[in-house]
């Protein structure tokens, strides 16, 4: 198999381990929504339920950051030959952006 069939397997094995990622991401997300309706339907603090809210919405910021990162890899791979070095830079990039975004 040559060099370019194998770098597309590997960014498509990189995707599929990304997706699945940020479907469980998801998955953590939405039972977090179902606890904060639990926690209203208990009529429970509002100061609790905002605090799990604000949670929440952090979460689904991560999660956008994160596939945002994932994006920004997925179309720098096909068009770029790029060595290890600049690879892991872009690596550290998007974990940057998906820590800190």
């Amino acid at each position: 198999m040559d060099d370019k069939v194998h770098g597309s397997l590997a960014v498509e094995d990189m995707r599929a381990t990304q997706q699945r990622a940020l479907m469980a991401r998801l998955s953590r997300i939405e039972g977090q929504i179902r606890g904060i309706r639990r926690m209203m339907e208990k009529q429970e603090g509002c100061e609790q339920v905002a605090q799990q809210l604000a949670a929440a919405r952090n979460a689904m910021s991560r999660c956008f950051y994160e596939m945002m990162a994932c994006a920004i890899e997925h179309e720098l791979a096909p068009h770029t030959a790029i060595d290890d070095e600049v690879q892991e830079r872009v690596n550290h990039l998007t974990r940057v952006l998906s820590k800190y975004g």
